[in-house]
């Protein structure tokens, strides 16, 4: 009896010592940035949003962060520092509702960083969604201060293997000015691949209410976005409107929501010209941009040099948006480009 309680006794504590090294390696490699800011030399990899982002919101060094969806995922962060004097850190999430953006902007403002600028993408069509609604299920704990409930992290086979062992396995660093960029790489911006795949919507005969969707416009600003520009006067947020392509428009025009997305826009503009503290910037309006399908890789997501260009707007003040009247006149430039375009043109070429 007593040898099977010395092997009893010695298997457990193989298993505890097991556990309690693995737990010291985490803790110490630290690759979703709970604990503490990035080791100089181990080679990161940063490829998950979800369980990435709110670690460096807490952990790493910035005065300027990026948010929004896929259409800031071109960003360099190096821009930022060339342009505008801002070490910026970039913390988007691919799909993003208003309520990912109030969950990681919880995160940046409990940190210890005095944040200057954030330069927040909106995509008029996810402002639409539920104010609790999120594009993916987020790992909670690790969007709060508790160490208690840290047991999927400190004890998770995929980040033992996949963001330490085979990191040190293959070492790659992950570009932090770069990170979360597309996939796509230069051969997919042109027009053929986008008209290849892009798929025409099914015709809506019902016109959309013009106020259909100001009431959940509404509803996400007041919860999830304006608390943040309150709450912190002393930082300038750049709002700003990306510039999808004019297959975008083509959607927006056969399912009948025009009038209803026009109002969108104008309503979030003036609400967020309230603020002193707000910087508003258009770009759908941007004729050379939007109606250039070789500038894109699908009907939304643009190539990085759009990316550039916005950041040199965000510098000198082109695309800005300063009173309601001025963004009354860019949607009125939105729709003469929209009935301009030759749509029939466009779909008559098979491409």
């Amino acid at each position: 009896m007593n040898k099977y309680k010395k092997w009893l006794f010695a298997i457990v504590s193989a298993v505890v010592i097991f556990l309690i090294a693995e737990a010291a390696v985490v803790v110490y490699v630290d690759p979703f940035f709970q604990y503490h800011a990035p080791l100089t030399d181990f080679p990161y990899l940063v490829d998950n949003q979800l369980t990435q982002n709110p670690g460096m919101a807490m952990h790493m060094e910035y005065d300027s962060v990026i948010l929004g969806s896929s259409m800031t995922v071109n960003f360099n962060t190096d821009w930022f520092e060339e342009l505008l004097g801002l070490n910026t850190v970039k913390l988007n999430y691919s799909g993003a509702y208003p309520k990912d953006q109030s969950n990681i902007m919880e995160r940046i403002f409990h940190s210890d960083n005095q944040v200057k600028s954030v330069f927040l993408g909106i995509d008029v069509m996810t402002c639409t969604g539920g104010v609790e609604e999120t594009k993916y299920p987020i790992p909670a704990y690790l969007y709060d201060d508790a160490v208690w409930n840290d047991a999927s992290y400190l004890w998770n086979k995929d980040v033992f293997l996949d963001y330490i062992l085979r990191p040190m396995a293959d070492p790659d660093k992950t570009d932090l000015a770069t990170v979360y960029q597309s996939w796509w790489t230069d051969e997919y911006y042109n027009i053929q691949w986008v008209m290849h795949n892009y798929e025409k919507p099914v015709p809506v005969e019902e016109e959309t209410e013009a106020d259909a969707y100001l009431a959940s416009v509404e509803a996400n600003l007041a919860q999830n976005i304006c608390p943040y520009i309150e709450q912190n006067p002393e930082t300038v947020f750049y709002v700003f409107f990306p510039p999808y392509s004019i297959l975008y428009w083509n959607d927006v025009i056969t399912e009948n929501h025009l009038e209803a997305t026009m109002a969108e826009y104008q309503y979030i503009a003036d609400r967020l010209l309230a603020y002193d503290n707000v910087r508003v910037f258009y770009f759908p309006d941007r004729e050379e941009i939007v109606t250039d399908l070789n500038n894109y890789a699908d009907y939304t997501h643009y190539h990085r040099d759009i990316n550039r260009y916005m950041t040199e707007c965000f510098a000198n003040g082109t695309c800005e948006i300063t009173a309601s009247g001025e963004m009354t006149q860019a949607l009125a430039r939105t729709r003469d480009m929209i009935e301009r375009f030759d749509f029939d043109a466009l779909f008559a070429v098979d491409w």
